[in-house]
């Protein structure tokens, strides 16, 4: 494996820099794994089932918190990316999940939510880690676009979970990676998407 450093890995250091640093200090703090290599011709994210609780039409915001929300605070943070490791600025990223006792929102738009990737690729998300439910491990649902290109629909999932072993829907490669920041949860995930 080469030690010259990979367009994601400078990437994911810059935006973990200069993203974190912003926020509270406890995530500022708080160690990631390295992003994987980028090699061109990477293979694109895999598909997930929407499932029965997407709402169209959500609104814009990169904060799914509210004044008073239970649950623990997580973020997320990652890049939206082309098969050719390009970053991919103006992606439509569309977030859902369930509350923290496994509930989703049916009614309005409570944390549901979409976001634009700014011109590096970079998205960011503010929430709460999800709660399990019947037959389904802890999971964040998402669809992505790059300007032009196919919608991505799939889901995040959580490592350490006992119930990913049982949920025929889990899949290893769609899991984030994920640190502990003192009560928060840091969490990162790279897209990997068509271009348009």
């Amino acid at each position: 494996m080469s030690d010259t450093p990979t367009r994601r890995t400078i990437l994911a250091g810059t935006f973990a820099a200069t993203s974190l640093l912003g926020l509270d200090r406890s995530f500022a703090q708080v160690p990631i794994g390295a992003t994987p290599e980028c090699h061109d011709a990477d293979a694109m994210t895999p598909r997930e089932t929407e499932g029965p609780f997407f709402k169209p039409a959500s609104p814009q915001r990169t904060e799914l918190l509210e004044a008073g929300m239970a649950g623990q605070p997580m973020e997320l943070v990652g890049f939206v990316l082309s098969r050719h490791c390009k970053p991919l600025g103006g992606a439509l990223l569309d977030f859902w999940h369930a509350d923290d006792k496994g509930d989703y929102d049916k009614s309005g738009f409570r944390l549901r939510g979409h976001q634009f990737s700014d011109a590096d690729g970079r998205y960011r998300l503010r929430t709460i880690v999800p709660g399990a439910y019947e037959g389904r491990t802890r999971h964040i649902h998402v669809k992505v676009q790059a300007k032009g290109g196919r919608v991505l629909t799939t889901q995040l999932y959580f490592p350490g979970e006992l119930k990913n072993r049982s949920d025929g829907l889990f899949r290893r490669e769609l899991l984030m990676r994920t640190a502990d920041a003192s009560g928060s949860l840091a969490a990162r995930f790279n897209f990997v998407v068509e271009a348009g």
